[in-house]
């Protein structure tokens, strides 16, 4: 064969992988940006001074559900940080997606941020009509100590259908369901966790999150219980699926596998998948948010429960 056949056919070759890849690539672009009309900064109460923020994505065909994100990682949030692409697969689905922020530690303690979130979903609640979702389809979800939250929502009695009734002159929220990334759930034995003080303490580069308390170990198991999504676990609580790394130095699978195994004895649904290798995080973690639509889809697309009343 001359040399240039084989330059012409080298060049065709090289071509035409550099328009598939360019066609795939502008696939993927697509599918991660869905259209979407985002609303930012939307005010739901206050912490220290600081306004508490929302961002609500409302997708170009929305199903009637709402799911809360809560935009955290080592209590840590920034507002205005939420990027619709990191929920496309929710947004593809019709789910309208509220991205929750709170103060971050230790301005404020992980205490007052599950207080704080907890005002959050009562806002969503409480305005759902406004926002064209119904109250009784709400998810929650998060990664890490997002995840976290999310559980804490999720694990409240106050926070399910099966609790639902009327406090203070309002109804009470609900969550359906919730999908989260290698939450801590157990804040009293955090095992083979690299933050593990090893003397039933805090984790060490949390301990001002907890409260100047936090360091009197007596005190801390009350702190550590309280918001601990392990101890909260009760059979009326929504259905969960965790999506945990096996190679999880900061918040290992252990944590996991302990919340579904104490769900499991009180009868409550918990689905734990494992990702082999996987550490805190992984770089194809976005596209396990299509578990999560699925997830979503089986438990807030069903029938609502009867006794779960709108506000």
């Amino acid at each position: 064969m001359k040399p240039r056949s084989v330059l012409r056919i080298a060049f065709r070759v090289a071509t035409t992988c550099a328009a598939l890849l360019t066609c795939i690539s502008g696939l993927l672009w697509l599918y991660f940006h869905p259209p979407v009309q985002l609303q930012r900064g939307v005010p739901y109460g206050s912490r220290n001074g600081h306004t508490l923020t929302l961002d609500v994505a409302r997708p170009a065909h929305p199903n009637g559900c709402g799911v809360l994100l809560m935009m955290s990682g080592g209590w840590q949030s920034r507002p205005g940080s939420f990027r619709p692409w990191l929920v496309a697969p929710l947004l593809r689905r019709g789910y309208t997606v509220f991205a929750v922020y709170h103060v971050p530690q230790p301005e404020a303690t992980v205490m007052e941020i599950v207080e704080d979130v907890r005002h959050a979903l009562q806002h969503v609640y409480e305005h759902a009509a406004e926002y064209g979702v119904d109250p009784r389809r709400l998810g929650v979800t998060g990664g890490s100590s997002g995840g976290h939250l999310a559980l804490m929502l999720a694990c409240s009695p106050e926070g399910n259908a099966e609790a639902a009734s009327t406090r203070a002159g309002h109804a009470t929220p609900t969550i359906a369901a919730a999908a989260v990334f290698f939450p801590v759930t157990d804040l009293l034995n955090l095992g083979d966790s690299t933050e593990n003080p090893g003397d039933g303490g805090p984790p060490r580069s949390f301990v001002r999150a907890f409260g100047p308390q936090a360091t009197n170990l007596t005190v801390w198991r009350g702190i550590g219980r309280s918001v601990s999504p392990i101890y909260h676990v009760h059979p009326g609580m929504p259905p969960v699926l965790i999506i945990h790394g096996d190679a999880d130095t900061l918040v290992p699978l252990d944590q996991s596998l302990r919340f579904q195994q104490e769900a499991t004895r009180l009868g409550a649904t918990v689905k734990v998948i494992v990702r082999h290798g996987a550490g805190h995080g992984w770089w194809t973690l976005p596209w396990d948010i299509r578990r999560f639509a699925d997830w979503f889809d089986q438990y807030l697309l069903r029938p609502a429960p009867r006794h779960a009343t709108a506000p």
